[in-house]
């Protein structure tokens, strides 16, 4: 119950016709269908509801509930073999809105020595984001115009979803659950399957729903408290830290991390070889047997080729038959050069470290050689100028932003910002990314003075190694000054972000208005990081300016201080 009103909205989860709102008369309804069995089997009370049955029999010392045989749930519980629980998050999928900001759920750990055997419990809105209109997605996940469904899968089955077809690293952190604790957890979960809530992206998503479940288990935390109005993925991990229920953590590398790391191994004029083997373009057998190629990197292209072959089979790029044929080939090859180095892929940063959602700012400088203050608060979440510490690189998702700037004559909005979402991701030999970015909302960064409503979607290409990247954007916008003004703005972009506790970020636009006119935009941003929380930012802006048909050249200079919570 939450503030007295039950979180699940399907009526088959309660006794009492008023039970969603009235916690007593659900206990009264409760206690007379345990005591009043009509059948004595799967379909009873007590084997579709046995956490209610078990908190009876603690709290109220009810010890004389009729006797039932439930079958399905004690298979269930004997498969699960529930010893301890690990919260799992998937990091960002650098190409998909509706996933950037991550997403958790739980492995119940059994006692097998491993953890792929293992089963995962997740919730997740019952729509699928790739068949549907993306603006009709949005808004109907924000207004609970979706069910969330709870679903019970084998940990390897998450893992090829999330891992392996969605190029998502996974972090598991271990939960400090005893036995008896993780099997309320499972209790619990077995008497919310088949039932439905309404799925809400901001609150009661994915992420929520493993708060309360991890509450059932141990009713002492409270991780529900430290969320109000949004429940971020990355934010309840850094609330399970808070409440100390973490315990360790282990880092599982996606198909693209390994393929990138590939990447770094293969000599430079054998680097197309694993993708023709994969569309039969040369003969396996032409590989093995080339002079000119040493062993060890013979180990890496073929190495390299089963893991694309796998990636290229998650993604439907080929049938069954296909990929079992040339994966056996691949393989056989491969074993026969024997043993070679094996990849070592170095752990990332983890997102538990990185800053938290909240972002409120503090700044002074000069413009027009004038002093000017500057203050901002953004709700959520991320964007490329903040320290990329524990966030996939080339990811922005923002929502709310707010700037004021003053001096001694005015306060003006500096930026009102919706929504922003950036994805500028990488090409390289195996993934042939496209970039985009978005942004609705209010700057000041049209050709007059003022403060005006933006809308833009634009696309482009990135490039980049471990030292940084530089992307190529074109961006149709439109601005909204008493009249609909559309543009077309072509940017160039450098972002050095080697060092964790630093990053250098320039971008150049031009753009191009239905009036005639033109306009430059430069801006500079130099980050240092602090500590986890603290960011120091110097930023440097040139924008064009045209009043009266006369050119102003406005620049401004400023150091913010940003303080994350």
């Amino acid at each position: 119950m939450n503030n007295g009103k039950s979180e699940i909205d399907d009526p088959r989860f309660f006794f009492a016709k008023d039970g969603k709102t009235n916690a007593k008369a659900e206990l009264n309804a409760t206690i007379d269908a345990l005591f009043n069995e009509t059948t004595y089997d799967d379909n009873s009370t007590a084997c579709r509801f046995p956490a209610r049955k078990a908190w009876l029999e603690q709290e109220l010392q009810i010890t004389n509930f009729p006797n039932v045989e439930c079958k399905e749930y004690n298979k269930i519980l004997d498969r699960l073999d529930p010893k301890s629980a690990t919260l799992v998050f998937p990091s960002a999928h650098i190409n998909s809105p509706a996933s950037m900001f991550g997403h958790t759920f739980l492995r119940i750990n059994s006692g097998y020595d491993s953890k792929l055997l293992s089963y995962a419990i997740n919730y997740a809105a019952d729509a699928n984001p790739d068949k549907e209109n993306g603006v009709i997605f949005a808004i109907k996940g924000l207004i609970g115009g979706y069910y969330g469904m709870y679903s019970l899968l084998p940990y390897y089955e998450k893992l090829k979803e999330y891992r392996d077809t969605e190029k998502r690293d996974i972090w598991e952190y271990d939960l400090d659950l005893n036995q008896e604790e993780v099997l309320k957890m499972v209790r619990h979960i077995w008497e919310l399957n088949g039932t439905h809530s309404y799925y809400y992206f901001f609150t009661e998503n994915c992420s929520y729903n493993m708060l309360w479940l991890i509450e059932i288990a141990r009713p002492s935390i409270h991780l529900r408290e430290y969320f109000n109005y949004q429940v971020i993925p990355l934010e309840t991990v850094h609330a399970a830290k808070l409440e100390n229920i973490l315990k360790a953590n282990n880092y599982r590398a996606s198909k693209r991390t390994i393929l990138l790391e590939y990447e770094t191994l293969i000599n430079e004029e054998y680097m197309q070889i694993p993708s023709k083997l994969i569309n039969s373009k040369i003969s396996i057998q032409s590989v093995v047997d080339s002079p000119s190629i040493d062993s060890q990197q013979k180990m890496y292209i073929l190495e390299a080729a089963v893991e694309f072959l796998e990636y290229s089979f998650a993604k439907n790029e080929m049938n069954k038959d296909e990929f079992l044929e040339l994966f056996h080939n691949l393989s056989k090859a491969r074993a026969s050069l024997g043993e070679g180095k094996r990849l070592d892929i170095a752990t990332p940063p983890n997102p538990i470290e990185s800053h938290r959602g909240v972002r409120a700012t503090a700044g002074f400088g000069f413009r027009e050689n004038e002093a000017i203050g500057f203050l901002g608060i953004r709700p959520a979440y991320h964007n490329l100028k903040d320290s990329n510490y524990g966030f996939l690189r080339g990811t922005q998702i923002e929502f709310m932003n707010f700037e004021l700037s003053y001096t001694d004559d005015e306060i003006k909005v500096e930026d009102a910002t919706i929504l922003s979402i950036a994805s500028i991701a990488q090409r390289s030999e195996f993934f042939d990314n496209i970039s985009w970015r978005t942004k609705f909302g209010w700057d000041r960064n049209y050709l007059d003075n003022g403060t005006n409503f933006i809308g833009t979607v634009g696309i482009g290409l990135s490039w980049g190694n471990k030292l940084g990247y530089i992307y190529a954007m074109a961006d149709p916008l439109f601005y909204l000054d008493g009249n609909i003004r559309s543009a077309i703005g072509t940017s160039i972009g450098i972002v050095f972000d080697k060092y964790n506790h630093m990053s250098t970020n320039f971008e150049a636009t031009r753009r191009w208005y239905d009036t005639g006119d033109q306009q430059w935009l430069i801006e500079l941003t130099q980050s240092l990081r602090i500590s986890q929380n603290t960011q120091l930012q110097f930023n440097y802006t040139y924008k064009d300016r045209y009043k009266i048909n006369n050119l102003n050249k406005e620049q401004t200079y400023k150091l913010n201080f940003n303080y994350y919570f």
